[in-house]
């Protein structure tokens, strides 16, 4: 059965490398983003077009080259949650998170009983053929999937104790376009008030044992939060670095 390294990093407080991938429907991306180095890439059934067939052939090519897929849900509702994780996702990323009720309900879905609700469908498959019980595979399962919830409003902001304090949440991943807009600065990713309210979700983090992240655009952000403490760090997606590198490459050459 597969093991999680990204939540066991995590854990131990080393920054995680991570990038976002919705688009390109090839398993290969999978493939390339591993080579390239990427720790983890979260599949974007938010904005993303992937069907759920795309979502298994794409998780279990990452997962076979070693790079951790969390799919990020397009909402916080069970058979989202249970289907994206039966596809062969290693986490889940919730979006739009506001409610400790709803948050903590959501986590359920991610665990097998005693720890959570999740309905057990698993097959040989799911498990690479291993031997192993049904106690064995729910264990095991509980123990390697990541659970990471997005803050991305006001509200979530002010009440990230409260979500925080709900158990079962490895990591944050802040979504900075949509905490932009919420904050009156659209798309101004160093605005002052931006930084500062993400600097109180880090800290926040930090004190309640769970690994402070985000998603930037770019090198020179990716950059700019790595050195601020982010562990589940998002950088660029897989179009856009194709089309950055593309420009490089023309621009050089005419």
């Amino acid at each position: 059965m597969r093991e999680n390294p990204v939540k066991k990093a995590l854990q131990a407080g080393r920054v995680q490398l991570g990038t976002s991938y919705g688009m390109l429907r090839s398993p290969d991306v999978g493939r390339i983003l591993a080579a390239a180095g990427f720790d983890w890439a979260f599949i974007d059934g938010e904005h993303g077009w992937f069907g759920l067939e795309t979502v298994h052939d794409v998780c279990r090519a990452s997962v076979d080259a070693g790079l951790m897929p969390i799919v990020r849900v397009a909402d916080m509702q069970y058979d989202l949650v249970a289907r994206a994780l039966d596809c062969g996702g290693m986490g889940v990323i919730f979006p739009r998170v506001e409610s400790p009720e709803l948050l903590e309900k959501a986590v359920s879905w991610t665990k097998y009983p005693p720890k959570g609700i999740r309905g057990y469908g698993l097959t040989p498959h799911h498990v690479d053929y291993a031997k192993a019980t049904i106690g064995e595979v729910m264990t095991h399962m509980n123990e390697h999937i990541l659970v990471v919830l997005q803050i991305e409003t006001v509200r979530a902001l002010e009440a990230r104790e409260e979500l925080l304090s709900v158990p079962g949440i490895d990591a944050v991943m802040i979504g900075p376009a949509d905490f932009s807009i919420a904050l009156g600065a659209p798309g101004d990713f160093q605005n002052p008030k931006l930084v500062a309210a993400m600097e109180q979700v880090r800290d926040s983090c930090l004190a309640h044992g769970v690994a402070p992240g985000t998603q930037t655009r770019n090198l020179a952000l990716g950059k700019f939060w790595r050195d601020r403490g982010m562990l589940f760090l998002g950088c660029s997606g897989e179009t856009s670095m194709m089309l950055d590198r593309g420009q490089e490459i023309t621009a050089a050459l005419r």
